[in-house]
């Protein structure tokens, strides 16, 4: 990593967390993505979701199609399959056989966008299929969240930790785990101490924003994701995790388009769409901390060693020139799309 007063150059990251969406929508947001990273892990919750290899195998060819189509011959999707009540060993076997799906997605039932078909009883209803996953070393990657009305939104993801989370690797102590876009200090000390193959994702939002950024002058929608935005000692605390080398802790970003009409709804959508600029957000965010020189290990390094994948061998340039954040990019034919933190400034901006 070379880092001077002008630029910075690092191994081209990856991100491990990544919607691209379908048809229409996909076409005018991969190459955002495609600019900035080698490879990305690609959530499988589309309607309806992607269940079985064969059809991760049919979303993985909309998917290059549409690279192909747009010239961008640098980027592979990493697919995932959804974790439902029903899915089997033979899914599992055909999935680590595969060679193009490298994890399952557990969404609890209810817990974010498109999870209706998601997992109700973790233990009882999957446990032959975990097991099966911790055999052939197929990663499982975990929207840590419960889902229980009685339990408070700021909550659910430490709740998760006792509930969910803790009896899963006692009974599994071999399966690797992903806790995604963990949010909270209980989420990033709980990863950074336990025991076995564990690591953690964590998206840009979640360390350059508090939850009052989505209440400052007014509701702001677009700073709304789920899981939600905490206090400010738990986003202290995901600074401190990114930043600390440790190579549990890696790039994702949960870069999740949504139409701006359907943001800015009296039920709007959850997501905030970050992969236009996700680079130059986490380098403002390292570069806050006093940390620039972590990001490399963070964005391309930490990601690859968990998977068991090559580093890339190319890098990216990002140079020190202001950049302000578009109000709004072409999303649809009915709608645009609005990026995280809109008419902001960054003092980064990607270059090559």
């Amino acid at each position: 990593m070379q880092i001077t007063s002008a630029s910075i150059t690092l191994i081209r990251p990856d991100d491990w967390h990544l919607h691209l969406r379908d048809g229409e929508a996909l076409a005018a947001v991969v190459a955002d993505s495609a600019r900035q990273f080698s490879r990305a892990i690609v959530m499988p919750n589309l309607k309806p979701p992607v269940t079985t290899v064969e059809m991760a195998s049919a979303y993985k060819a909309r998917i290059e199609a549409v690279l192909a189509q747009q010239n961008l011959h640098s980027f592979t999707p990493l697919m995932t399959l959804y974790l439902t009540n029903n899915t089997s060993v033979e899914d599992v076997k055909k999935a680590a056989e595969s060679g193009f799906v490298k994890a399952f997605k557990l969404y609890p039932a209810g817990a974010t966008t498109n999870s209706d078909a998601g997992v109700t009883d973790l233990l009882g209803n999957c446990s032959r299929t975990l097991e099966a996953m911790q055999q052939y070393g197929m990663p499982l990657l975990v929207h840590g969240e419960v889902t229980d009305p009685r339990v408070d939104l700021f909550d659910r993801e430490a709740v998760f930790i006792d509930r969910v989370m803790l009896p899963l690797r006692r009974a599994f102590p071999a399966l690797k785990v992903v806790f995604e876009h963990i949010t909270t200090k209980q989420g990033a000390h709980y990863v950074r101490d336990a025991e076995g193959p564990i690591g953690a994702t964590i998206t840009p939002q979640h360390l350059l924003f508090n939850r009052n950024a989505i209440f400052q002058g007014g509701v702001r929608p677009h700073y709304y994701c789920l899981p939600v935005l905490k206090r400010e000692e738990h986003r202290i605390a995901l600074v401190e995790a990114a930043t600390s080398g440790n190579p549990r802790f890696f790039l994702g970003t949960d870069s999740a388009p949504h139409a701006k009409h359907a943001k800015e709804a009296s039920c709007g959508c959850a997501g905030c769409y970050s992969a236009l600029h996700a680079m130059e957000l986490y380098a403002t965010a390292f570069e806050k901390a006093g940390k620039l020189d972590q990001l490399e290990g963070f964005a391309s390094l930490h990601g690859p060693q968990f998977y068991g994948l090559p580093v890339n061998t190319e890098t990216i340039t990002l140079e020190r020139k202001e950049f302000e954040i578009p109000q709004q990019v072409p999303y649809t034919k009915d709608a645009p799309l609005v990026p995280l933190s809109a008419g902001e400034v960054l003092p980064w901006r990607f270059v090559a």
